[in-house]
């Protein structure tokens, strides 16, 4: 089984993707198809045993659209941008000519202008106006009727079907008319064309601005590589160039060329474009590096170890791209619509004209409203009600280092009940730190000294902490003599000739006549680790160290509050330190002492209470409990993105990054519950108007014309939301 996704041009609505889709479904050996309009692409599934990538091309190519060479290297997307700005200006060109011809022939009209002399016993002022407009209908408005022959010879119909019935019907009655001596509408045939053709333009210009998270993206990757020859010397390479094993250098100010790790040198990186974290990341030799990523400080010489196509950047393009190409649930109910809707049109149009025609008994009378009826629906509007807010959504998703893998994500993030946080990692820093020091017969300096002497002996998790702070605080570190460790009490030893003991209040008892001091109790009911330093008569002090809560953890879950929602902490740690933890964050909910396995367990329990729950936590252990949730939120540790589970992955980041998540979700789908609605309602309020005579075919074209640039502007509100 293979994917592959192409872009397509000519697509002019709703209905052309639905018509495409449904025409790729059909043939033996596609096992799915979506054909995303805003877009503009194609994503097909197939057994390449039964069908080649050229068939699917053929079919598209068929139905009379075109299939575009896409490469997804960020020169060649520049070059695509430029390709798709100079078609958008011919449009514009195209439609200010229509436009343009379409008044001067208002103009004509309206003036009642007469030219001396009669052809066929006709003024040639409306000789004039015929072939004026029929440059146009035939000219600029050509796209549309070749689309509409296509699509008639295999039976079907869609917005072209309708600009073309519109337009000639106001080229082919006008001349009837003209015979007649009745009212002609050949201003109506040219300016519907150029009305048209200008509303195509904005809706491209919007697009293109709905679609820039991709390019952007594309445009972060360095094009330039300092090379290391064999002799040391240096050399400026495009980085396609570059080979796994490669050795570049990387200067200060510039961007790493690919993902590799660090052989020589120390810097700073900034690491902001992938996981939007603004504070730079310390890197040292061995450690990984990433394209893209700006070195700040030191000269660095990396490895390369990941290829273009390999990189992380590469990955997150992957994620955003195939999250943007998939439909979001609602969408398949719009689909249908839309395959329908043409078909609809025209009946109504029909039933227009004979009811305006029975009533009135003239032709002129019944053709007008018949006309509106025709242009001014808009499946158009339709089709990219729910694409381009999810464009939208995803590319404000991706900038902070939040990739939303579907729309379904989206619309799941609107109506949770509670939020499920793993505790270490989430809402902690991960790694255990010093959060008091306690001076009972010696100064706080002394006893982080001390203390950090004993425990740079010590093979115990919580010696780092304690080393770190007295590294920090520039305390000299004292040599150790006959050390001992205690397991599951403490450790000993002797500096400067004096015996230590540094443990757990039992182990204290048991080796000094010294009273403990009420602090340790109350460190402990607060969840931290304390252990006491003492010689064999004296208490000297306390050292308290725990995993810390992030920063910005209570700001967040206060947001969360703010949403609905109600918060849940689990924790394989003890109770106490559980509650202690949750009382500093305002949590609403504690489950402590719990298995990896038994995360999924709570999820289900209370989604058999009804509850829709989100769950954030590790991509890996946490596996199975995101994948059962409603919604997933995999928190990758630096810049893994490579998570399978889970709807939403996070680059990095915190609890403030779970908020923005949830935060995008909503906007997003609130954005495409108003984009349905205003399409909806434009349809079903409009198509009437036309039909009872309000709106005559010109007003009636430039409306359907702005209908879908509205939907796309709207879209583009969520940027901003």
């Amino acid at each position: 089984m293979k994917t592959t996704t192409f872009k397509i041009a000519k697509m002019h609505c709703a209905s052309c993707a639905v018509t495409i889709e449904k025409s790729l479904l059909k043939k033996v050996g596609v096992k799915s198809a979506n054909v995303n309009y805003a877009l503009a692409k194609a994503s097909v599934e197939f057994e390449e045993d039964k069908i080649q990538e050229s068939d699917l091309q053929n079919i598209v190519i068929a139905e009379g659209y075109e299939v575009v060479d896409e490469n997804m290297r960020a020169e060649q997307s520049e070059t695509n941008h430029s390709t798709i700005k100079m078609a958008a200006n011919a449009e514009l060109r195209r439609a200010l000519y229509s436009i343009s011809v379409g008044v001067l022939l208002m103009v004509v009209a309206m003036s009642n202008l007469q030219i001396p002399g009669d052809v066929m016993g006709i003024n040639p002022a409306l000789w004039l106006q015929a072939l004026l407009a029929g440059m146009i209908v035939f000219g600029p408005g050509m796209e549309f009727h070749k689309v509409t022959l296509m699509q008639l010879r295999r039976g079907r119909a869609n917005m072209d079907t309708l600009i073309t019935i519109g337009t000639m019907s106001a080229l082919f009655f006008s001349m009837w008319q003209m015979f007649l001596g009745g009212a002609v509408y050949f201003d109506a045939a040219a300016i519907i064309t150029g009305f048209i053709l200008l509303g195509r333009y904005f809706e491209a210009l919007s697009k293109g601005r709905a679609s820039q998270a991709i390019k952007k993206l594309l445009e972060l990757g360095a094009k330039k590589a300092h090379r290391m020859n064999n002799d040391g010397s240096f050399e400026d390479v495009d980085v396609e160039t570059l080979k796994i094993g490669d050795k570049v250098q990387v200067k200060p100010g510039e961007k790493i060329p690919l993902d590799g790790s660090v052989i020589t040198g120390e810097s700073s990186v900034d690491e902001s474009m992938l996981t939007g974290e603004s504070i730079p990341v310390s890197k040292k030799v061995l450690e990984m590096v990433y394209g893209a990523t700006v070195n700040q400080t030191g000269v660095l010489v990396v490895k390369i170890e990941k290829l273009t196509g390999d990189t992380v950047l590469s990955q997150i393009i992957k994620l955003v791209e195939e999250a943007q190409q998939q439909k979001a649930p609602i969408q398949k109910l719009v689909d249908k619509i839309a395959g329908v809707f043409v078909p609809i049109v025209i009946t109504i149009a029909f039933i227009t004209f004979v009811i305006w025609y029975m009533i009135t008994r003239d032709i002129a009378l019944a053709f007008a409203p018949a006309v509106s009826v025709l242009v001014i629906a808009c499946p158009c509007a339709l089709g990219l009600a729910t694409p381009t807010a999810i464009l939208v959504g995803t590319g404000r998703g991706a900038k902070q280092g939040i990739l939303i893998k579907n729309g379904e994500a989206l619309e799941r993030g609107r109506a949770l009940d509670i939020i499920m946080l793993d505790k270490t990692g989430t809402l902690t820093k991960g790694e255990p730190s010093v959060t008091d020091v306690v001076a009972v017969s010696e100064g706080a300096d002394t006893v982080l000294a001390l203390s950090a002497s004993l425990e740079s002996s010590s093979e115990h998790p919580l010696a780092k902490a304690v080393i770190t702070r007295a590294t920090l605080g520039r305390l000299k570190l004292l040599q150790v003599a006959k050390f001992q460790s205690v397991t599951g009490k403490g450790i000993e030893g002797e500096i400067a000739g004096r015996q230590l003991f540094l443990g757990n209040a039992r182990y204290i008892i048991e080796n000094s006549t010294g009273k403990i001091p009420q602090d340790y109790e109350r460190l402990s009911n607060e969840g931290k680790t304390t252990v006491i330093l003492a010689d064999s008569k004296n208490i000297l002090g306390l050292v308290a160290i725990a995993d810390v809560p992030r920063p910005e953890a209570k700001t967040a879950i206060t947001g969360m509050h703010k949403l609905g929602l109600q918060v849940m902490m689990i924790t394989g740690d003890n109770k106490r330190t559980a509650e202690a933890i949750g009382r500093e964050l305002g949590i609403d909910l504690i489950e402590a002492e719990v298995l990896p396995e038994q995360k999924l367990a709570i999820v289900k329990s209370w989604q058999e209470k009804g509850k829709k729950v989100a769950f954030a936590g590790d991509g890996i252990n946490d596996a199975p409990a995101l994948t059962q949730a409603d919604l997933g939120i995999a928190i990758g540790s630096g810049t893994d993105v490579a998570i399978e589970a889970g709807q939403i992955v996070l680059v990095g980041g915190g609890p403030e990054k779970i908020l923005e998540a949830i935060h995008i979700s909503r906007v997003t789908d609130r954005g495409i519950k108003q984009n349905l609605f205003w399409a909806f309602f434009y349809n079903f309020g409009a198509i009437p108007l036309a039909a009872f005579g309000f709106l005559n075919p010109i007003i009636a074209s430039g409306a359907m014309a702005f209908s879908s640039v509205s939907v796309v502007l709207n879209s583009l509100r969520i940027k901003k939301m």
